[in-house]
Order: C-alpha cells, then structure tokens, then sequence
C-alpha cells in the first residue's frame, strides 16, 4: 500500500515495474536523468508522453512542470488512462486519452493500425516527446508511422527520448552467448528485427540500431545521446535495463 494518491496499487501496475516502490524509483530516476538532466527540459514547457502506461513518468512532472508548462499523455490500454484520468483531477495542465489502436499483444479490440494512427495533436506543439519501452512492443512499420508523427509534433529544436533494445554487433553476439540479462528468447524474424514469440510479435521487439538511427535522419532528428542498457548483459552503471537515445529536431 502507499499514500501517495498517484503510484497504483501492485495489481493495476503493468509497465515493467515490479512493486509500488520499483514504480516510484524508476519514474523519478528516469525522469530526473534522461528528462530533466540531459534532455534539458524547461518547467514551461509541453511534454507528450506517448504509450504514457499508468504515469510512471507523469508523477515526477507534477512537481516540476509549472501552471506554463503541460503534459499530454496516451496509451492503449484502457486501465491505464481510466486510473490516470482520475487520479490526476487536480493537475489541470496534465491530460490523458485512450490510442484507439491495435496491439495483438496489448489491445486486440483496437480499431486503428499502428502505421496508420495520426497522434490526436497539431503540429509543432510539444518541446519533448518521451517514448519509453513503446518501441519495444512495435514492428519496423509501426515504429515508422510514429517516428513520423512525433517528428510532426514536436517543435522545431524540440526533443524526443525514446528507449529500445538495440541490436548491434555486441548485442547480438551477447544474445547468441546466452548473456542478455532479461534472458529473452529472441526468435530471428526480419533483417531489421528480432522478435520474442512468433504467437506474438509484439511482446518483445529488438530493433537493428543502422535502421533505427536511419529513421531519425529521415524525419529530421539529429542525435545528440545514446546511452547503452543492461538488457543484453552489458555492464552498466545508471541502472538502465533498455537504450536509451535523446535527439532533437532540427
């Protein structure tokens, strides 16, 4: 149990945390680090939060965005934006809505195509756009529609963080030893990905990091970080399990 009104109970907790108290750490450890540290962002500013979970990223924004400042956040999992739109009644310039879109894994009843969904904003609106473990759960396709779209939302000069699992010569070579520490069982699936299960795709997906990196030149994004994770059995000492990248648009 915990008193603060905006960490969820255990059971309603689906992004990757493990407890209440993991779900605090980790929110204000990437937030602080990644957001705040690196992608410098402003308390004025506009923050979209896409596949923004049950706010694990949101509730260290509360204390740091101001009245000027703003933060929109979307998923497509209905409990999750149902909990948050609740809990966060008394932070007007934070807003949640429901993705209409399909994931086999994560909303089978969805109605739109990942790599046809239009993000509900205008463009040039937001200063920084945060994906965290979206790209993880999305084929190249999909991940193409939406690297467009943020690329449509964001200002000019804007920043985007996303996370993957990046695979490159060491990564592979250290999933092939057997060493990538989340023990995943890659299944060979495209040149540009690796993929968890065949029953479904979307569970777990690793990236080819030269296509990745081609996505950002292609929607003019210009990387400015890249920070490696444990996933693959790396050491590391920011207590990072995926990729992290921060790029800005220019």
């Amino acid at each position: 149990m915990t008193d603060d009104p905006l960490v969820p109970p255990a059971d309603l907790i689906f992004d990757g945390s493990t407890s209440p108290a993991k779900f605090k750490s980790i929110g204000e450890g990437f937030t602080r680090h990644f957001l705040l540290e690196h992608a410098k962002l402003k308390p004025h500013e506009k923050v979209l939060d896409v596949g923004c979970g049950i706010g694990q990223k949101a509730r260290p924004l509360t204390t740091y965005l101001s009245e000027h400042g703003s933060y929109d956040g979307f998923d497509i999992v209905a409990l999750g934006i149902d909990w948050c739109a609740e809990k966060y009644k008394p932070y007007p310039n934070f807003r949640f809505q429901l993705a209409d879109v399909y994931s086999a894994h994560y909303n089978p009843r969805g109605t739109y195509k990942a790599s046809d969904y239009k993000f509900p904003y205008g463009d040039n609106t937001f200063d920084l756009v945060l994906l965290s473990s979206v790209f993880t759960h999305m084929l190249p396709q999909d991940m193409e529609n939406y690297f467009a779209e943020l690329g449509r939302v964001l200002r000019p000069a804007g920043r985007c963080v996303i996370t993957f699992f990046l695979l490159n010569p060491e990564s592979r070579n250290r999933i092939n030893l057997g060493l990538n520490t989340i023990k995943i069982p890659f299944v060979y699936q495209t040149e540009a990905c690796y993929v968890a299960s065949l029953a479904s795709l979307e569970t777990t997906v690793a990236h080819d990091e030269a296509y990745v990196r081609s996505l950002y030149e292609k929607n003019g994004l210009s990387l400015t970080e890249v920070t490696y994770g444990s996933w693959c059995g790396r050491q590391e000492f920011l207590g990072c399990l995926q990729d992290v990248l921060i790029a800005m648009k220019t």
